[in-house]
């Protein structure tokens, strides 16, 4: 899994310390948020912590960092789909290796828990119980349909970046914020869901245009975004609309994240601004190999961190909560934020050893991806294109609905999402094998 999660391939640390450092931020973010609380009746619920103690949602400021995956990834998608685009490969070809690096660990994970949630739902567990599980190991889905559509839209978005450059993401940019205007007005809700491409687009863009060095590490117009984004920020919360959340929040209209909104953009362009600021002397640091070999597995690992982070919080529920074990203090109270500290180290630990246990299917995955990938050549063209978009087509879809109503939505099993999840998967699988199969007939 983590080793299917791709990277700059060690041509660029520092766009792997974006990317491990963005995964490890939202690890420790959703774990820090995350509180329980054991009921008079036994029962563990999870109250919002945004919503309850609203102080802390000035908290997201620091850990809202997925901007810098999607500039990394950006960063590392120009530069693999330019290779490709020299060597005569296809796009769909390009587009189905990179999909399928993101579905398979993704499929597997959510197969695993879709048959946990049918074994429990089975027994009897409390649907309400089940829900709030079901949630919880699918909250941080949101991603990977806006990844996924990235990496689709990645050759027409590039084939723009070598025409236009930085014209691109201040396009993508304004069309975002007419776009939110219009969410916030209320006359047209639906339109805000293409700033889900957009806004996390614009930072896409960017990484285009700074592996390109048409956005220059600590120039003026890096010092620009950085202070520009974070003053529109501070403007856009302060006399606007916007709260300074950066994570949803229940009952709060509008939110910066859904849709992504004007604010969101602020604050994605000053924190691209601050990262190529930074990029410089952070390099410096990352060329020690000590610092280096602590940063490295957690970028090959980014992805099986990303996935799995929430079977801890389960782990420790059942093994200190409802046995009664851990203490409670009153929710959100200084006691209870001392007691913050050993919670994230009881996780870390945890988390080590599901990654550990792990290693044998990630290894596994790593066959299977080489068995059914698409090909490289360019007359290793799929034999069912459409099977290609199909497929993506229906696990975006798949994703999607996990990503807003988890996997055991009402309590129940999600049967037509699961379905179309392993559809999806399996036709872009089918399309790589049909381009190996071809390769062999044509080396015998």
């Amino acid at each position: 899994m983590g080793s299917l999660s791709g990277g700059s391939g060690g041509r660029d640390r520092y766009v792997d310390f974006l990317r491990a450092w963005a995964i490890v931020l939202v690890v420790f973010g959703h774990w820090l948020i995350t509180g329980l609380v054991r009921e008079p009746n036994g029962a563990i619920s999870a109250p919002e912590l945004l919503a309850t103690v609203p102080w802390t949602q000035w908290l997201t400021l620091g850990f809202q960092i997925m901007p810098l995956f999607f500039l990394a990834g950006g960063h590392a998608a120009g530069g693999s789909w330019a290779r490709a685009r020299n060597e005569g490969r296809t796009a769909t070809g390009w587009v189905g290796q990179r999909a399928l690096r993101l579905l398979l660990p993704a499929g597997v994970y959510s197969g695993l828990v879709l048959v946990a949630v049918a074994i429990c739902s089975a027994v009897g567990v409390d649907p309400g119980i089940l829900a709030l599980v079901g949630w919880a190991m699918a909250m941080q889905f949101w991603f990977l349909p806006v990844y996924l559509l990235l990496s689709a839209a990645t050759p027409v978005l590039h084939t723009a970046h070598r025409r236009w450059g930085l014209r691109v993401p201040v396009v993508m940019g304004v069309v975002a914020v007419g776009a939110d205007a219009l969410v916030v007005a209320g006359h047209a809700p639906f339109v805000g869901l293409l700033n889900y491409v957009l806004v996390w687009g614009v930072a896409y863009q960017l990484g285009f245009c700074w592996r390109d060095v048409l956005l220059a590490e600590r120039s003026a117009l890096s010092v620009c975004m950085a202070v520009g984004g974070a003053v529109v920020f501070a403007v856009l919360v302060a006399f606007g609309p916007f709260p300074v959340s950066l994570i949803l929040v229940t009952g709060q209209s509008p939110s910066n994240t859904n849709p992504p909104s004007a604010a969101m953009l602020a604050w994605t362009v000053g924190q691209v601004g601050l990262a190529l600021l930074l990029a410089p002397v952070l390099r410096r640091l990352l060329a020690r190999e000590q610092l280096w070999g602590l940063v490295r597995p957690l970028g090959g690992a980014s992805m099986t961190l990303y996935l799995w982070h929430m079977l801890p919080v389960l782990i420790v529920a059942g093994a200190f909560y409802l046995t009664g074990l851990a203490p409670e203090p009153a929710y959100g109270s200084g006691s209870w934020w001392v007691l913050r500290v050993p919670w994230l180290v009881v996780l870390g630990v945890v988390l080590v050893g599901v990654v550990a246990a792990l290693r044998p299917l990630e290894r596994g995955l790593v066959v299977v991806y080489e068995r059914t990938r698409p090909g490289d050549l360019p007359f290793e063209l799929p034999r069912w294109p459409w099977a290609l978009w199909g497929g993506m087509a229906a696990s975006v879809s798949a994703l999607i609905w996990f990503a807003g109503h988890g996997f055991a939505y009402g309590g129940r099993f999600p049967v037509l999402p699961a379905v179309g999840l392993v559809v999806g998967v399996g036709l872009v699988m089918v399309t790589g094998r049909s381009a190996v199969e071809r390769g062999v007939r044509l080396s015998v």
